[in-house]
C-alpha cells in the first residue's frame, strides 16, 4: 500500500510540474506574439502600436528626430527663398519692358525703363471686332502658331503662309478665343483696321517683339 502511494504521489508531482512547464511556455507565446505585429507595423525606424497610442520612443531617437526636422526646415527656408529672389529676378526683369500700343497711332512702342526702344506699325482690329483697351500682360509666347478662323472654324497650319506669320504674343483671352501680336504674310494689311482683334505686325518686326518681351511684360492697350 506504501508503495502505490508513493507511486501516486510521484505521478501526481509530475503531472503538475508538466502542467506548469506548459503553462510557462504558454505565457512567454502570448507575451512574445503581442509583440511581433508592433515591430512590423512601423515605418522608418518609427515603432507604433496598432490601434493605440505610439510607443514611447528613446530619448536619443526622439533627439535625432529634431535634429532631423530642423535641418529639413532651414533647407525648406533656403529652397524658398531662392524661388522667391528667382520669382522677384524674373518680375523685375519683365517690369524693365513695357509695351504701349496707341490705335489710333497705328504703332506699338517698346520702353526700357521710361525709354522708347523701339517702335512699330500695326494693324488693328476692324468694326465689330475691335481690339480691346486697358492694361495686360504677356500671357503666350508661340513660335510657328496655328489659326482657327473664330466664325468658321477652319484651321490654318503653321507655315509661310499662315495668316498669323511665325509668331505670337498673346495678351488677352477670354479662355476661349484670343488677342495678340502676330505676323503677316501681306505687309499691306499693316497700319489699317483689319483684323478680327489681334495685332498684325510684318514678320521682321514681330520678331524682334518677340526677344524683346516675356512672360509677364506690361502691355497697354491705348484707344
Amino acid at each position: 500500500m506504501v508503495m502505490v502511494r508513493n507511486e501516486f504521489l510521484a505521478r501526481t508531482i509530475m503531472l503538475f510540474c508538466f502542467g506548469t512547464a506548459i503553462l510557462s511556455l504558454a505565457v512567454h507565446w502570448r507575451i512574445t506574439a503581442s509583440m511581433t505585429p508592433n515591430s512590423r507595423s512601423g515605418t522608418d525606424g518609427n515603432v507604433i502600436a496598432t490601434g493605440a497610442l505610439a510607443a514611447e520612443k528613446p530619448t536619443s531617437f526622439v533627439q535625432g528626430e529634431k535634429q532631423n526636422s530642423t535641418v529639413n526646415n532651414s533647407l525648406k527656408s533656403l529652397l524658398f527663398q531662392g524661388w522667391d529672389q528667382q520669382k522677384s529676378s524674373n518680375r523685375l526683369a519683365a517690369d524693365e519692358t513695357q509695351v504701349v500700343v496707341d490705335l489710333n497711332d497705328y504703332r506699338v512702342y517698346v520702353y526700357s525703363l521710361d525709354q522708347v526702344i523701339a517702335s512699330y506699325p500695326i494693324g488693328v482690329g476692324k468694326k465689330g471686332w475691335e481690339t480691346p483697351t486697358g492694361s495686360f500682360q504677356v500671357m503666350h509666347k508661340q513660335l510657328n502658331p496655328v489659326w482657327r478662323h473664330p466664325i468658321t472654324g477652319k484651321v490654318f497650319p503653321a507655315g509661310p503662309d499662315s495668316p498669323l506669320g511665325d509668331r505670337w504674343v498673346g495678351f488677352w483671352s477670354d479662355g476661349r478665343n484670343q488677342i495678340g501680336f502676330h505676323g503677316t504674310p501681306v505687309n499691306g494689311q499693316v497700319g489699317t483696321a483689319i483684323s478680327h482683334g489681334c495685332l498684325r505686325m510684318r514678320n521682321p518686326d514681330i520678331r524682334l517683339l518677340y526677344k524683346q518681351v516675356k512672360v509677364g511684360t506690361p502691355v497697354e492697350v491705348r484707344p
